[in-house]
């Protein structure tokens, strides 16, 4: 496969060029352990489905215990050798860089491995996934040699030293909603601190993690400095969780899973741990806002990506005043939102990742109607007739804040809708949850802006905006949506300790 295209000559490519260059894609599934390919020691392995079509398209290994052992020992004999925490600063900025560089030359295979995997449209894969990925890698690379240790203040006959040092194996457990970006969070600040990791893709989305490891390699990194080993999550993710040889777990997935996480560090070696976990994250819309610019961050809010993120805006609280008329503004974004094939340049909303998501969305569409909610539009399965899991972008109204819809997550494009009349109501209905990743206030008036941004619990709260981000910004939520920060500067905290070396001169 041409790594050399450009992102330009990929986005112009028809339907049927991205289905031949699938057809002619080898899919590697196996795990990437020391610098090489192996199979499961066991020799298990277990089907890759695509949800675009319900169809299987590879074999993944199915690591297990053993392989886990396997992966964290060399990880920790790469650790301990010190070729890759002792190197030059500003060698590990060479090899990252070059890192990055190789992501982004592989865009059309990344791509490919990507919509397979997920079935998100190909055109955002290349433009979002893909490209944010490599970004993510060169923006570590930059701090490579730029980190400084502390002196701290002391007499004049002592030298107190405070020195960053690496953690050592890092655990690395991504979800399937983005697994290229999500992995780069977590493995781009991992590797410039010096660590040594072992990355645990979702078993719906192995192959993006799988192919990153081949190109650190290429890019010059270490054998044993990155590995990566499939496997679900009760198997091969536990025993990654409860390796006594693991100085830290780094997960992104739902808060039942997360709290599994903490117990199994308690249950080991007290490894540090690190949670981004599930979100519930409302638009707090009040009557003087922009309705239009609010529609449509909404709408793309909840349904880019099939509503399969973390942050996605899954409530709006809106005043009642322009509730109705906000409402049918949404659905006129919606409809320009295209469902359709992921390989099909003109899609904007493909697949959910597979059979039993598809019957968790639609059953809590049919739950919420059941509690007496109303199904504004959308509310059904589509494109039955690909074998794929599609569902239509949905709001449900009349949404009273008791019902399961509106407190628990449901990560598909299914939109909830309550009422407020006054700024105090909403701000009650907006933090009564057990979630606090993000949150968006609409208001023309800055006054009720500062007030209502402030008052939200919430990791990142918008105003007048929804879903702008950068590198430079740390992403992470409040309350049972997790603690610790990816992305920015603070997320190198997370992989490092402090070690204080105190000089006493006579």
């Amino acid at each position: 496969m041409n790594g050399t295209l450009n992102s330009d000559t990929l986005t112009a490519r028809d339907r049927a060029g991205w289905e031949r260059s699938a057809a002619a894609l080898k899919i590697e599934g196996r795990a990437f352990i020391n610098g090489r390919h192996v199979g499961a020691l066991s020799g298990r392995s277990f089907d890759d489905v695509s949800p675009i079509n319900g169809k299987v398209i590879g074999q993944i290994a199915r690591c297990e215990t053993a392989d886990i052992d396997t992966a964290v020992a060399a990880a920790r004999a790469t650790f301990e050798s010190g070729t890759w925490r002792r190197m030059e600063p500003r060698q590990r900025k060479r090899v990252l860089l070059r890192f990055a560089e190789l992501i982004r030359a592989d865009v059309e295979r990344l791509a490919l491995l990507e919509t397979l995997d997920v079935g998100k449209p190909v055109l955002n894969s290349i433009q979002v996934d893909v490209a944010s990925c490599a970004d993510c890698i060169a923006y570590y690379a930059e701090f490579a040699d730029k980190l400084s240790d502390e002196i701290a203040p002391t007499g004049p006959h002592d030298l107190a030293l405070v020195r960053r040092e690496p953690l050592g194996v890092i655990g690395a457990i991504v979800p399937w909603n983005y697994p290229l970006i999500i992995s780069a969070w977590k493995i781009g600040p991992a590797l410039l601190a010096g660590n040594s990791v072992v990355l645990k893709p979702a078993e719906q989305s192995p192959l993006g993690g799988i192919r990153l490891a081949e190109l650190a390699l290429e890019a010059g990194l270490p054998p044993g400095v990155l590995n990566v080993v499939p496997g679900f999550g009760e198997e091969a993710g536990k025993a990654l969780a409860l390796h006594s040889d693991v100085d830290m777990i780094s997960f992104t997935g739902s808060t039942e899973v997360g709290k599994l996480m903490m117990r199994y560090a308690g249950e080991s070696n007290l490894k540090r741990v690190a949670l981004e976990l599930g979100g519930k994250s409302p638009h707090v819309v009040m009557a003087d806002a922009d309705l239009a610019e609010a529609a449509s961050a909404i709408a793309w809010g909840i349904y880019y990506n099939a509503g399969e993120t973390c942050h996605a805006g899954s409530r709006l609280i809106v005043h009642e005043q322009v509730r109705e008329q906000l409402i049918d503004m949404i659905e006129r974004v919606a409809k320009t939102i295209t469902l359709g094939h992921p390989f099909d340049p003109v899609t904007q909303m493909g697949a959910l990742i597979d059979s039993g998501h598809l019957k968790r969305v639609l059953g809590y569409i049919d739950s919420g109607v059941a509690e007496g909610a109303r199904v504004a539009f959308g509310g059904k399965q589509a494109m039955q007739d690909t074998g794929g899991y599609y569902v239509e972008a949905t709001v449900l109204d009349a949404v009273r804040p008791q019902m399961r819809v509106s407190r628990e997550e449901i990560f598909g494009p299914v939109l909830t809708v309550s009422g407020f009349r006054d700024a105090a109501d909403a701000l009650r209905v907006a933090n009564d949850t057990v979630y606090g990743l993000a949150a968006a206030v609409w208001t023309r008036d800055m006054n009720v802006a500062h007030r209502v941004s402030g008052a939200l619990r919430a990791g990142t709260v918008w105003v007048n905006s929804f879903d702008r981000s950068s590198l430079a910004t740390p992403f992470g939520g409040f309350k049972q949506s997790g603690f610790g920060r990816d992305r920015s500067a603070h997320a190198i905290d997370k992989y490092v300790d402090l070690k204080t070396i105190w000089t006493a001169f006579r």
